[in-house]
């Protein structure tokens, strides 16, 4: 009766959530409308569709697990949240104004732009793909525990891993067909039901641990204390994971499509405000719910199943619930991953090199259904691999920083080169990449006072980005270019996307 109650749950809820979205189905033979939705959604569609790309089912799983085990150092991942929604802030204007004139869909797109380049295009997207890939998995992943739990003991963990994986990449059917169009739609259900429900949940699970006994008194005093100047990780551990996380923030493709995806930079700007309350809330109460749940029996010893021990104080209801936040979290993350994953493989891996614009949206059906499959296949490879699953999120974030110096100087600095572009993005991977092998994250880098391999490579990939650019500055003709770019982002707005081919921001 308990199994039947947890998987109903979830199969009424993707029910709903189908429907919504069938009913939302318009034209996209273009892969434009395909990539950006039509630039047509309001404020609060980009609000929810930020949240519920942002906010991925594995803060309930992965991220809870580290603040139970680990203690305050879970809040980090807070800090940088909302750091990264003052940058969506300042963001709004040139990403979503040059995304208009330009009819860009992409994160890549719009640096083969900004760089006049198909090189740095290229780079770019390939760099996303590959860290974007691994929160597909582990995504994926993470829905074998939700149904295991939900089982209540009938199915075996590494069957539900299975189950999980057939149900998310069943799920991105609809991705396939309806593009950001549906993704958007989806998002504010799904939304709703995560941060909303979710909140009074985790408000509830609040109450019943103050009133039980596990209060902050009740915390051990290890888990109230930061990695300081003595730490083991390091001194520099924590900024570590608080530059990384910021850095990055705006590095994952998906979220750009948010920004295209609305109608206006002022729109991106109001997403914006909303949605830092809106995270400061859920994921203060989230990771005060899971710090306070160490003191009760049996989290110390499976961490990553926090939340669903907590919910399970509601009986097979209260763990149904639960179950189903986690389910709409990762169905907004895995979704908006593989849409923007796919568009980028064909809009700029195979169409950078081009000298037309891929049109058609097929091409980019395809390959989010090619990706869909691999991700299912290594999820199922590492199907066995149930805890300990913050480790892969650490190591995305590695990677997918090294975007930061060539995005943010690039969208906030005339002076930024493709020379440079290449040559930082290229260096600082390579640089990360050998530090991750040598020092596997969540492992910091001891004679480097605790920095990551991320932080090293972003160091390297700054140097190199400044130098280059300011060595071997753009020729006249292109630093011209680049001025009239960033006058665009002066005049009005309500201008209509200029037809061009790849070579009008893409060319070597």
């Amino acid at each position: 009766m308990n199994m039947m109650i947890g998987y109903g749950a979830i199969l009424l809820f993707t029910l709903l959530v189908v429907v919504v979205m069938n009913r939302s189905k318009r034209g996209d033979s273009s892969l434009s409308e395909y990539a950006t939705g039509g630039r047509s959604f309001n404020s609060f569609f980009g609000t929810m569709a930020f949240l519920n790309t942002w906010i991925a089912g594995t803060v309930f799983i992965a991220f809870a697990g580290l603040t139970a085990s680990a203690g305050v150092i879970g809040f980090y991942s807070l800090s940088y949240s909302l750091l990264s929604v003052v940058l969506m802030f300042f963001l709004g204007t040139p990403v979503n104004k040059w995304g208009r004139i330009h009819d860009l869909r992409t994160q890549a797109d719009l640096l083969g732009l900004r760089y006049n380049s198909r090189t740095v295009r290229v780079i770019a997207a390939i760099i996303g793909v590959v860290a974007s890939i691994p929160w597909v998995v582990l995504g994926m992943q993470s829905l074998g525990l939700v149904f295991s739990t939900l089982s209540f003991g009938a199915v075996s963990p590494y069957l539900a891993v299975v189950i999980g994986v057939l149900f998310i990449a069943a799920r991105q059917i609809w991705t396939v067909r309806l593009g950001t169009r549906g993704l958007i739609i989806s998002d504010m259900v799904q939304g709703l039901f995560a941060y909303g429900i979710g909140f009074l949940l985790i408000l509830g699970l609040l109450v019943w641990l103050f009133t039980n006994g596990h209060g902050f008194g009740e915390v051990s005093p290890a888990l109230l204390l930061l990695p300081g100047p003595d730490s083991p990780a390091g001194p520099l551990y924590l900024f570590s994971l608080m530059f990384t996380g910021m850095m990055g923030a705006w590095c994952w493709p998906d979220l750009f499509v948010r920004m295209f995806s609305v109608r206006t930079p002022r729109t991106v700007q109001k997403s914006a405000v909303q949605a830092a309350p809106i995270m400061l809330l859920f994921s203060g109460a989230l990771t005060t719910a899971c710090l306070l749940a160490s003191s009760v029996p049996g989290v110390a010893d499976a961490p990553d199943t926090v939340w669903f021990t907590l919910a399970g104080v509601g009986g097979a209801v209260g763990i149904a619930v639960a179950g189903v936040c986690v389910v709409a979290a990762t169905m907004g993350n895995v979704g908006a991953n593989l849409q923007a994953v796919g568009t980028q493989v064909v809009n700029d891996v195979i169409g950078g090199r081009g000298r037309e614009r891929v049109e058609s949206s097929k091409g980019a059906k395809i390959a989010v259904a090619v990706i869909t499959a691999i991700s299912a296949g290594a999820a199922l490879l590492m199907a066995n691999q149930v805890s300990g699953l913050i480790a892969i999120a650490f190591v995305s974030y590695q990677a997918v920083c090294q975007l930061a110096p060539t995005l943010l100087l690039g969208i906030f600095w005339r002076r930024g080169t493709a020379a440079a572009a290449t040559a930082s993005m290229v260096t600082g991977t390579l640089t990360a990449a050998v530090l991750e092998i040598m020092y596997p994250s969540p492992l910091s880098i001891p004679w480097l006072g605790g920095l990551t391999s991320g932080v090293a490579g972003l160091i390297v990939n700054l140097a190199v980005y400044l130098a280059v650019s300011l060595i071997k500055p753009a020729p006249a003709a292109e630093q011209q270019r680049v001025n009239t770019l960033f006058d665009d982002l002066k005049r009005t707005p309500n201008i209509q996307p200029a037809p061009h081919t790849a070579d009008d921001h893409a060319s070597a």
